[in-house]
């Protein structure tokens, strides 16, 4: 049982479990033997009276570390009784040990108190056998011999405390990273969700306002478009909260949550933005399959945000062309409307929320600087170079 306060710092038994390390119980049981033996020999212990004090000094090593200042007073009192008997043992190194043990482990109270029992211990032992004429120099010698394990013992607290204090601050930092990395996952997810949701809702609504006015012969063809979106919706939502995700449920017909959107997809999307009332043109120039699928996702969030912007702020019946252009190193994205600029305003709303801010947050994580304002006389213009290779 570990004796009540015990000083512990760092995880316990972890220099146990190390390879080519015993048990500290073990350890400290040959540490025990080792020490009974290399003092027993003839002449050092004559009688039972002698071997009976010579294992109370040695054996409570065994618990030294467990229990350092009962071991500690268990010694203290056999080499008492061995001062009272008359009894010279060279085992009283045992004191030695079992005080380097409390001034490493105990409290530090009962580290001063146990070097002030080994000092009067070692005057009382200089008295009694030191030689004729040689009291000082004794008592100077087995002082020294005192201070001495007290150093080493408070300098392997002091290494064990800036051991546990960078384990602690390895943790914190560990901690701190993941915090970070849970923030910015959240932060993607945010936008993710804003950028396919927010788009797909808008379509919904134009679509709804559409079906309003719709001639019954179309209302059905109206109907099935808003379904559709909102089914992309949805398997968009279901994508971004399952990025993490190695498997899901059984894929249906269009639902493509393990292969994000890229620039093959703007094509639909156009159209998409088409039926919701917006005429938009598309055009790719360039080899798009040489483009990675993040910096990919990025264009078609891009585009999908600006076309969103167009279709939510722009008066009706508003053109929009997309151009992409897909070159060595570098993927350049541009989007222009020819809505009426009923000015900055209608699209600086976007800027206090996900819209430009998280636009411009895509951009940045491939070294592109988004350009958004309004166009010579009338419309809005969404500019952004994106080099896919100095993705951060």
């Amino acid at each position: 049982m570990t004796e009540t306060g015990t000083v512990r710092t760092g995880p316990p038994g972890v220099l146990a479990r190390l390879p080519g390390r015993l048990p500290p119980l073990v350890a400290d049981a040959a540490l025990a033997a080792a020490l009974f033996l290399l003092t027993l020999g003839p002449g050092r212990v004559a009688d039972g009276t002698g071997f009976a004090l010579q294992t109370a000094l040695v054996l409570p090593l065994v618990w030294r570390r467990r229990a350092p200042r009962s071991a500690f007073g268990v010694i203290a009192a056999a080499a008492l009784a061995q001062w009272l008997l008359g009894v010279q043992l060279p085992a009283d190194a045992a004191l030695l040990v079992a005080l380097g043990t409390v001034t490493a482990r105990a409290p530090y109270r009962s580290a001063w108190a146990a070097g002030l029992v080994a000092v009067a211990g070692a005057v009382l032992a200089a008295a009694r056998w030191a030689p004729e004429g040689r009291f000082l120099a004794s008592a100077a010698a087995m002082t020294a011999a005192v201070a001495a394990s007290a150093l080493l013992g408070a300098n392997t607290r002091i290494r064990r405390a800036a051991r546990a204090e960078r384990l602690a601050r390895l943790e914190r930092d560990r901690d701190e990273r993941e915090r970070r990395a849970v923030e910015e996952e959240r932060a993607r997810i945010a936008r993710e969700l804003h950028d396919s949701v927010t788009h797909g809702l808008s379509v919904v609504v134009a679509l709804a306002d559409a079906l309003g006015h719709a001639r019954p012969a179309d209302a059905s063809a109206v109907t099935a478009r808003i379904a559709e979106t909102g089914r992309q919706a949805l398997t968009d939502m279901r994508r971004a909260l399952g990025l993490l995700q190695d498997a899901g449920t059984d894929a249906g017909p269009g639902d493509d949550r393990r292969s994000p959107p890229g620039i093959g997809q703007l094509a639909a999307l156009c159209e998409r933005m088409e039926a919701a009332g917006l005429v938009t043109r598309l055009r790719v120039d360039g080899e798009a399959a040489g483009v990675p699928a993040a910096a990919q996702l990025t264009v078609h969030r891009l585009v999908q945000e600006s076309l969103t912007n167009v279709l939510r702020h722009a008066p009706k019946g508003t053109r929009a062309e997309v151009r992409v252009s897909c070159a060595q190193g570098a993927v350049t994205v541009e989007v222009t409307d020819d809505g009426r600029a009923g000015g900055t305003g209608r699209r600086g709303s976007a800027g206090s929320g996900l819209g430009l801010t998280g636009m411009r947050e895509r951009a940045a994580a491939f070294g592109g600087v988004l350009e958004a304002g309004p166009r010579p006389g009338d419309g809005w213009r969404v500019f952004v170079r994106l080099d896919p290779g100095g993705a951060s």
